[in-house]
């Protein structure tokens, strides 16, 4: 969404075929206008590049060029060409320089175009950049550039300078910045949540792709919530300090976009969901029916405690039903390293589980990051194995503490139809895979290397 005359709110989307549509639902007469770019469009966005000009400038960006295009003049302000392509673009002031930048993201790369169409901005980073938020993320009240790339890693750039890093599970697809210093990010995985600074808030998966991102206070509380369009048509909000879903809608396609703008020019923001089909529908607080919807989920989490509750009755009781645990049961845990056996040869943790009595253990999931494929593992042994204990093994890819996350389904009997679940969080420390040599020490090795200490020890 783009206020191109400086008042009204147009919506802007690039089409398949080479060209952008500009839809302003106030002019008089024809009010679609199109633009034709003769390349495929990567990434497009509007924003205010000249300080001394009140209307917003439309910025294309194709896999060699950006055109900053001056749609109320119907001229371009500037024609550039960039070599690392154009994935993604955003508008806005950077750390402390003055002037606002169409900051680009490229193969590897990252530059920052003026409105006069100079780079007063370039840098390199480790890989496809795929999204770019501005946020203030050490609360000095300048804008931070948060990246998202191919390579799993999630940075924080102040200016050009690097001053945090944090990994993901799978490619950055998209991010956006809350006012309070947060911001939110989706994955290749279907993954989305909210990190405060380096700490992740939450996080939630779907078999689904998030495909758009934006952040929008729905619920009228002063807390913007994380707004997420899908593929398979959904859209949702989820409160920003949680992940509790407060509204959701679905559309009959593929979610294209997600924007917010006084689109209606009512003097309030709405939030727009685009389809891939050209739908489009509007949003805001007084379009939500908060109190039924708040009723609603009341009753359905009030419905889902009292099943959970009627089921642990049922296991406690001791009235001799097969399907029972006794009332004292334990999950022990011991965590060490091997060096392979013959179930699993190699190097590996191995995290003993154990109950304390004869009930047995039916299945185990454990999740973790980055150690399995999809995240987490599944462990249900055939019927003749089902035992009391049960042996996982872990390989870590990296000498970082990890956190693992498991549930252990109890149960009397493999033949039981309930079981009681235990949850458990570990902590693998570093170099968790090393572990002492034992036996005949190797011989020393017949190649050195030399060398001077300028300086003196301490």
């Amino acid at each position: 969404i783009g206020k191109y005359n400086g008042s009204e709110s147009c919506l802007t989307a690039a089409t398949t075929g080479d060209k952008v549509i500009i839809h302003n639902p106030h002019k008089k007469g024809n009010q679609v206008s199109l633009l034709n770019v003769n390349q495929g469009v990567n990434a497009i966005c509007a924003g205010r590049l000249n300080q001394e000009d009140d209307k917003d400038v439309l910025l294309i960006g194709t896999a060699s060029n950006i055109l900053a295009y001056h749609v109320d003049n119907n001229s371009d302000i500037f024609y550039k060409e960039v070599a690392d392509g154009v994935n993604v673009i955003t508008v806005g002031h950077l750390g402390s320089m003055e002037t606002p930048l169409a900051l680009v993201g490229g193969n590897c790369s990252i530059q920052g175009f003026d409105w006069l169409g100079n780079d007063p901005f370039w840098t390199v980073t480790g890989d496809n950049v795929k999204s770019l938020a501005l946020v203030d993320f050490d609360h000095d009240g300048q804008n931070e550039l948060v990246v998202g790339s191919d390579d799993y890693e999630l940075r924080i750039f102040k200016e050009d300078a690097i001053i945090a890093e944090m990994t993901e599970t799978e490619a950055i697809t998209a991010l956006v910045g809350f006012q309070n210093h947060k911001f939110g990010y989706a994955l290749a995985n279907g993954t989305v949540g909210v990190y405060d600074k380096m700490q992740r808030a939450w996080r939630v998966k779907s078999k689904n792709s998030a495909e758009n991102l934006a952040c929008y206070d729905l619920d009228g509380d002063g807390v913007e919530e994380l707004v997420t369009g899908w593929s398979n048509g959904k859209v949702d909000a989820r409160n920003s300090r949680t992940g509790e879903v407060v509204f959701r809608d679905i559309l009959s396609q593929p979610v294209a976009g997600i924007l917010t703008g006084d689109y209606t020019q009512s003097g309030r923001t709405q939030i727009l969901a685009c389809s891939q089909a050209g739908e489009v529908r509007g949003y805001d607080q007084s379009s939500l029916n908060k109190e039924g919807s708040v009723q609603s989920d009341a009753v359905r989490d009030l419905f889902t405690k009292k099943q959970s509750l009627l089921m642990e009755l049922k296991n406690y009781t001791s009235d001799g039903e097969p399907s029972g645990i006794p009332a004292n049961t334990q999950l022990l845990t011991e965590i060490s390293v091997s060096t392979g056996t013959k179930e699993n040869p190699g190097g590996h943790i191995e995290v003993l589980l154990s109950t304390n009595n004869q009930t047995i253990i039916r299945t185990v999931t454990v999740f973790a990051e980055g150690i399995f494929e999809g995240e987490t593992l599944v462990i249900h042994p055939r019927n003749d194995q089902v035992t009391s204990s049960l042996r996982v093994a872990l390989v870590p890819p990296k000498d970082t503490s990890l956190d693992i996350h498991i549930r252990v389904f109890v149960g009397s009997s493999w033949s039981s139809e309930q079981f009681h679940v235990f949850e458990l969080t570990r902590q693998l420390p570093c170099f968790s895979m090393y572990t002492l040599f034992k036996g005949t020490p190797p011989a020393n090795p017949s190649s050195f290397v030399s060398f001077k200490l300028n300086e003196r020890i301490q």
